[in-house]
């Protein structure tokens, strides 16, 4: 089987990434820093949340993902219920949340990632839904660990193709995400940059809506009216909203209401 890549956009976007044995790897990190903790931890970064509620959502995720990829829907699904086998128990949880991620294993061994299909954002093929199931691993693992007080490291690669995926799908967010409804401007532009090496995202906001543009004319040519640059890690955490923007650790440069305005409309 192929590896599930990005969008063939030929003159922007991240390096490829293998979404499906990265989706492995997340969940097998999530799975051992939730064995070896208390499922009571508060999640500071996810509020009102315990570990056991970040993990049975995690396991939630991924059955629900591996149904949409099994059934290889073709439109928009009329329910959300899927068969989860939840155990009753909490201290059931991380061996619910491991084999949930092993029948998504199974699934992604059966499908060809660039199928066409159903998705709510950019990209209509099934490997959509495995770079999100990624992205949503991710993200929780690095919530679990800051809980915990463990530093989380994160694979450079993997917080380019996050931004991307984050940026890129955005714009299609607006059913569970209302507030980016906000997000328009008489042709205002926010940059995005990682000051360690490649990885730049130039974000159009329009009377009409809002999107990545590329910079047709040469590598950085638009001027843009603010630039947020940072660590490929941090700007995948910025754009998260597990750091603030204001908070230190970015570059901020031009106007700083559009920044403010961004960062209050784009929570996911």
């Amino acid at each position: 089987m192929s590896t599930s890549n990005t969008p063939d956009r030929p003159d922007r976007g991240p390096a490829p990434v293998d979404h499906q044995a990265a989706v492995a790897a997340e969940s097998a990190r999530l799975v051992t820093v939730a064995r070896e903790a208390d499922l009571a931890t508060a999640i500071p970064t996810c509020p009102g949340w315990t570990l056991a509620d970040l993990v049975r959502h995690t396991g939630t995720v991924h059955r629900w993902f591996t149904n949409l990829l099994r059934q290889r829907v073709q439109e928009r699904p009329l329910s959300r219920e899927v068969d989860l086998r939840l155990p009753e128990q909490h201290d059931g949880y991380v061996d619910w949340l491991a084999a949930g991620a092993a029948e998504a294993a199974d699934v992604f061994a059966t499908i060809d990632p660039d199928s066409p299909m159903w998705a709510w954002g950019a990209d209509q093929h099934a490997r959509f839904w495995i770079r999100r199931m990624l992205f949503e691993t991710l993200v929780h693992r690095i919530d679990a660990e800051l809980a915990l007080g463990v530093r989380p490291a994160i694979d450079r690669a993997l917080a380019v193709d996050g931004v991307d995926e984050f940026l890129v799908n955005l714009p299609f967010a607006a059913s569970f995400a209302p507030k980016t409804a906000q997000l328009r401007g008489a042709d205002r532009a926010i940059r995005f940059s990682c000051t360690d090496g490649d990885g730049d995202w130039l974000v159009r906001l329009r009377p009409d809506g809002f999107g990545i543009e590329v910079d047709r004319t040469g590598p950085k040519a638009t001027t843009p009216d603010a630039t947020v640059r940072g660590t490929a890690a941090d700007l995948l955490l910025l754009v998260y909203g597990r750091l603030d923007h204001a908070a230190g650790g970015f570059e901020l440069l031009g106007d700083k209401e559009l920044l403010a305005h961004w960062f209050a409309n784009s929570e996911f």
